[in-house]
């Protein structure tokens, strides 16, 4: 599993499980459904969650060093996209997961990371509402027709942890 600490100047640490590989990604390589479970408000003690559905299609890249998606649904009427650039380096036998939306238009700091076994974890550090805290993407593909994706905050350097959005992948083709 892609471990998670900080060196002396509080930047992360990852290290890359011995098993990754630019094919951990295969598995999502289609056209799916999605089902989507968010917390209404993040960091805030919510425990109301919004479900919402959406489409996504994913392609390799770069020779299969990468891949990039396309999420799209509505929230209130108003049409969404999201986009992924998952990049493999083969040096550091790390995944950097760059993320991009149809509000904001500026891709987010990479999240970094590798599967070990069914199980991925990316991290990075990010601001929400104006607070330093850390971000993990978890994937879970033991059963690859379904996959899971879920997200959590920390706002104190991983001691807590708030999971606030669960994504339940159903493949389409």
């Amino acid at each position: 599993m892609s471990q998670l600490s900080f060196n002396a100047t509080g930047d992360l640490e990852i290290i890359p499980s011995k098993t990754s590989s630019p094919n951990d990604f295969d598995f999502i390589i289609g056209r799916w459904k999605i089902h989507n479970k968010k917390l209404k408000a993040r960091l805030n003690n919510c425990t109301e969650w919004l479900e919402f559905e959406a489409t996504y299609e994913c392609h390799k890249i770069l020779n299969g060093f990468g891949n990039t998606d396309q999420f799209i649904t509505e929230f209130n009427g108003v049409p969404f996209q999201g986009a992924t650039f998952r990049l493999f380096n083969p040096k550091t036998r790390l995944w950097s997961l760059y993320w991009a939306d149809s509000n904001v238009v500026v891709l987010d700091v990479p999240q970094v990371g590798s599967f070990d076994g069914n199980i991925g974890r990316f991290y990075a550090k990010d601001v929400f509402a104006g607070k330093p805290i850390i971000v993990v993407f978890q994937w879970d593909k033991t059963n690859p027709e379904n996959s899971i994706w879920s997200q959590a905050f920390s706002p104190d350097n991983g001691k807590t942890w708030e999971w606030n959005w669960y994504m339940t992948f159903y493949r389409q083709s």
